[in-house]
């Protein structure tokens, strides 16, 4: 019998407890140090039965090993039983310092409940302390922070008696060091699972990396990573072959530039403008020989979760030929396909852009303007004399300087604050189009209207065929562009009929324009080796604000005819 007086059973027993807490250390995965804890009470502490119920991350208790009974353990190994259940059986029976033993008088009540177990046959017990079948004695292990991590469950001593002091002592030692165990092992079947984790992550993030390069130094298009922040923002980091190639430059010599380093002048403020995140825009970059190439841009920020964003990632595609393609449709559509020049559309847009729909006997005069605009009641000063209030002297009814009450309208000025389209507001920047008042020159300056109609072109055309009379329009069309100024337009109204706009000209100026444009049609025109001739009847009219663009046409096409009229037919094709 075990007691307090027999110390070579306390040696023995303390002999068996340190190999057995021993071969808990050498255990290393989490199911073999369970199985371990198991054997090692079989095998070192006098049980036959021992399993070790296992708390799930829901709360619920699984057998996770069992030893001493292979039936047994085929049987519950693996079963769950339910938290509510365990934390009622470790509160019932009897508390042996940290052991819980249920006698079988009470545990009868817990042969319905869903806790696996198993029972064992033998005779009723003769002593006191002896055994019984249906006795239960549990182990709990604890964390260390008293949390639960399981529950030892340990059957029939092989001496066929209730454990005494000595015999409980080493079950709950022995439960303690198990619990240390059982801790380090899930603390190393973490670390290893963390470790492969870590692991598949870094070779996922080599395998995107390289994918990622091949990607960029690959694409059939231009890449390009910039720096984002700090002193040198927007600095190429890094740029692949397609975009070198696209700019003439090697990847060593973009590094020292930046996009707004080669961005053309006029495209500077779509640069500007486009967001970085997700931002497009279509613009003109610089090439290595001077040359300048569209490309459309579209933009990504690589961000990193903590830092914030790291750089920009760029992809410049080649839209040359788009953008030429698109140019020619525009051009084809605004000018005629004989003479390349304006068309009747455009010449009308320009014409309609010069004017609004305020007439020009609405204007106030200076001193009642400026009076206004500074009450804040009234438009601001669109007329003056040469060198009044600050006016500019060559050129009345426009400001010397910035204008004070100047707003941002449209192009043609014709939507500031106060004024639908069309209409001058209170602070309207728009020059107005004025008329000179008679045929005499006043000085004003205007927008002259020239209506053009050759003279004798049906018979070229009747008598040489459509041929000679396309090369007579070719040659017509050039004589006048190259009679004009920069800046005026020479347009095709259709058939042989054309107009040339003229801004800032007075009456004699309009009128020695028409005398030179005449002239210089008036020379033969050679046709395949045969001289053709044709002469030109000129109208002139005037722009003014308040007129549309037909009216504007229409009375130039009126002095035209009046002006062809006036003189005979052989007149008029001698010019």
């Amino acid at each position: 019998m075990e007691t307090e007086s027999e110390p070579y059973v306390r040696l023995a027993t303390l002999r068996q407890l340190h190999r057995v807490v021993a071969e808990l250390n050498t255990a290393r995965s989490l199911a073999d140090t369970l199985q371990t804890v198991v054997d090692g009470i079989v095998g070192g502490l006098g049980y036959e039965l021992a399993c070790v119920n296992l708390v799930r991350p829901d709360g619920d208790l699984v057998v996770a090993a069992f030893a001493g009974d292979p039936a047994a353990e085929a049987l519950i190994t693996g079963r769950v039983g339910s938290r509510a259940s365990w934390d009622r059986r470790l509160t019932m029976g009897e508390n042996w310092d940290g052991l819980r033993f249920i006698p079988h008088s009470e545990g009868w009540v817990l042969l319905e409940d869903d806790v696996p177990q198993w029972h064992t046959d033998g005779p009723d017990p003769r002593f006191e302390d002896e055994w019984h079948p249906e006795d239960r004695l549990y182990a709990p292990m604890y964390a260390t922070g008293g949390e639960l991590l399981g529950v030892i469950s340990v059957d029939r001593p092989r001496n066929g008696r209730r454990p005494g002091a000595w015999g409980r002592e080493a079950l709950q030692m022995y439960a303690f060091q198990a619990a240390i165990a059982i801790s380090n092992a899930r603390l190393r079947a973490n670390m290893q699972r963390a470790l492969v984790r870590l692991e598949r992550e870094q070779q996922a993030l080599r395998a995107s990396e390289e994918s990622f390069r091949q990607a960029f130094e690959y694409a059939p298009s231009g890449m390009a990573i910039a720096e984002m922040g700090g002193d040198q923002h927007g600095r190429l980091l890094r740029t692949n072959d397609a975009l070198c190639r696209l700019l003439g430059r090697p990847a060593s010599v973009l590094r020292r530039y930046s996009f707004s380093d080669l961005v053309h002048p006029e495209d500077i403020g779509t640069l500007l403008r486009t967001s970085a995140e997700g931002g497009r825009a279509e613009l003109r970059l610089g090439r290595r020989d001077g040359t300048y190439v569209w490309v459309s841009l579209r933009n990504s920020v690589v961000a990193d979760a903590a830092d914030g964003p790291r750089f920009l990632l760029t992809h410049v595609e080649d839209i040359e030929e788009r953008k030429r393609h698109e140019l020619q449709l525009a051009h084809r559509a605004s000018h005629d396909s004989l003479t390349g020049l304006p068309n009747s559309a455009e010449l009308r847009s320009r014409l309609g852009a010069r004017l609004c729909r305020r007439p020009q006997s609405a204007r106030a005069t200076a001193i009642e303007a400026l009076d206004a605009a500074y009450e804040g009641r009234g438009p601001v000063p669109e007329t003056v004399g040469a060198g009044e209030h600050g006016f500019r002297p060559d050129g009345p009814h426009t400001f010397a300087g910035p204008d004070p009450f100047d707003f941002p309208g449209g192009p043609t000025g014709l939507g500031p604050p106060g004024g639908g389209p069309g209409e001058a507001g209170p602070y309207d920047h728009h020059v107005h189009a004025v008329a000179p008042a008679t045929d005499v020159d006043d000085g004003t300056k205007g927008l002259a209207v020239l209506f053009c109609d050759l003279d004798g072109f049906k018979s070229i055309n009747d008598r040489f065929g459509h041929h000679t009379g396309d090369a007579v329009l070719i040659e017509v069309a050039r004589r006048l562009t190259t009679g004009v100024r920069d800046g005026d337009t020479v347009a095709r109204l259709g058939g042989d009929e054309f107009v040339v706009l003229a801004d800032g000209l007075g009456a004699a100026d309009a009128a020695d324009l028409a005398v030179r444009l005449r002239n210089a049609i008036i020379p033969p025109i050679r046709v395949d080796g045969r001289p053709v001739r044709v002469g030109a009847s000129f109208g002139i009219g005037w722009a003014s604000c308040g007129m549309s663009a037909d009216e504007v046409l229409r009375s130039a096409d009126q002095r035209m005819y009046i002006e062809k009229r006036s003189r005979s037919k052989a007149h008029r094709r001698a010019g």
